[in-house]
């Protein structure tokens, strides 16, 4: 089997990637709600270095092509689609900046041959950033301003034949619908049963199910929180306790440390902080194995 990301016990081992390119060179900060650090040359260069981590883990990383098509936010690949044991699911975006993303993931799994199960369209939206895989038959999603529950609903419905569920749990309205609070923004897994979370946002009904699972939830640093605008909490996951994230939060690194995580940085103010996405938002797992 070459596809299908949902057990954490196993390393990360293909993952899908789109560097940030003409499209983010040529984009308004303003239009695509990018902070005061955003600089795409330096974005460029720190997006690179992201990649040699993840390649140098042993991960086989398929590059969608970084086109001049106005798409800034395409880099950040998670979010289009998510994939399972028995294929890919194309989402519908619910920001409309982002509608046309979907298209190139149709084209990626193509490539890769790796089948469609189905696709949201209409109404019904879902991000993969709002998308948590609780054991490799659950899935958890966060009911906000990207993912509605006829999203929610829809997801569940492509999903149930291969016996795999779908839990949804309602965000906080935080800074607004104009900004990015993700359910990946709150929780970041690092082991099978281990994740990185910001309690004070993060929906009580899924700290309460985790907890009831026997998951250790690491709460990181509030303040670390509050000045990476929530990205020192985006973590992504190569390998059990074997994690990547942006440079500058000692603390959220030495909590994970402690836990006997391997912590690898890169710098990330002028991609991650400015751009508002982290190292999972960067990357769209394909297989672990």
């Amino acid at each position: 089997m070459s596809y299908g990301p949902e057990d954490r016990a196993l390393p990360l081992s293909r993952v899908i990637m789109r560097q940030p390119g003409p499209a983010l060179a040529k984009a308004d900060a303003t239009e695509w709600h990018y902070g005061p650090q955003f600089d795409p040359a330096r974005a460029q260069a720190q997006h690179t270095a992201l990649a040699r981590i993840v390649a140098d883990s042993g991960a086989e990383v398929h590059w969608i092509p970084a086109r001049d098509d106005g798409l800034a936010d395409a880099m950040f690949v998670q979010d289009p689609s998510f994939v399972t044991r028995a294929g890919a699911v194309i989402l519908n975006m619910g920001k409309p900046l982002r509608r046309a993303e979907p298209a190139l993931h149709v084209a990626a799994y193509a490539a890769l041959g790796v089948p469609v199960l189905g696709q949201l369209t209409g109404e019904a939206t879902v991000e993969s950033g709002d998308c948590v895989w609780i054991d490799p038959d659950t899935l958890a999603i966060g009911r906000g301003a990207r993912s509605n529950q006829a999203g929610i609903d829809a997801v569940a419905a492509l999903l149930a034949p291969q016996g795999q569920r779908v839990v949804g749990y309602d965000l906080p309205y935080w800074t607004g619908p104009d900004a990015c609070l993700h359910l990946m923004s709150l929780i970041s897994p690092i082991a099978p049963k281990m994740a990185l979370i910001h309690a004070p946002l993060m929906p009580y009904a899924l700290w309460a199910d985790l907890r009831a699972r026997g998951w250790t939830l690491l709460h990181a640093p509030e303040e670390e929180f509050a000045d990476s605008n929530g990205l020192s909490l985006n973590v992504l996951m190569l390998s059990a306790r074997n994690v990547v994230m942006v440079d500058g939060f000692p603390r959220t690194r030495a909590l994970m440390e402690a836990h006997g995580c391997t912590v690898q940085v890169f710098a990330g103010d002028a991609l991650c902080i400015a751009c508002e996405g982290g190292p999972t938002c960067l990357t769209r797992p394909v297989l672990r194995a």
